[in-house]
């Protein structure tokens, strides 16, 4: 920048007066001011363009990188969808000659009795007196067997009275008395 103290100037306004006269030195002062205002506003203009054009050239380079990235992403996402439509249809193949094959071998049964039969040898599956020694019976003299809960049912929620004050199943340590 240019360094311009304060008695340079007054040597260059002394010598302005004296070339250009006191009559003509104001409107030529004038001139100057709007000259140099006019340069300090074209200068700031060109600034900000150069300024907004970095900016814009950098956005671009962003947004070309984010749409290869989307590109990328979806090219990938694309190729798994692929591969897993794949392996889905192979297991539904796989799972359709079978059963087919299976019901052509089968006489038709209505869906009804095969839950119903299916349902009775769950229960008999669980339901064993293994666990019994041999020629147990209840209080009737009838065969005790252990029936062990099907896990497919939920089990019923219990209610629990409301207490006024935190349980932890902890029981307080008492001293004897001595």
């Amino acid at each position: 920048m240019i360094d311009i103290s304060f008695w340079e100037i007054a040597v260059i306004g002394v010598v302005a007066l004296v070339v250009l006269g006191p009559e003509r030195l104001p409107k030529v002062a004038r001139t100057a001011g709007h000259l140099f205002g006019r340069l300090q506003r074209y200068v700031a203009t060109v600034k900000a363009d150069l300024n907004r054009e970095m900016e814009m050239s950098e956005l671009s380079k962003v947004k070309q990188e984010v749409q290869e990235a989307a590109r990328a992403f979806e090219q990938s996402a694309q190729e798994h969808a692929n591969l897993v439509n794949a392996e889905a249809n192979k297991v539904s193949q796989a799972l359709e000659t079978p059963a087919a094959d299976k019901l052509a071998d089968e006489p038709a049964q209505t869906t009804a009795t095969t839950q119903a039969s299916m349902l009775a040898e769950q229960d008999a599956a669980f339901s064993s007196s293994a666990d019994l020694p041999p020629g147990a019976t209840d209080e009737t003299g009838a065969p005790m067997t252990i029936h062990v809960p099907r896990t497919d049912t939920p089990a019923p929620v219990q209610s629990f009275p409301s207490q006024t004050s935190f349980d932890f199943g902890i029981e307080p340590v008492r001293r004897k008395a001595s």
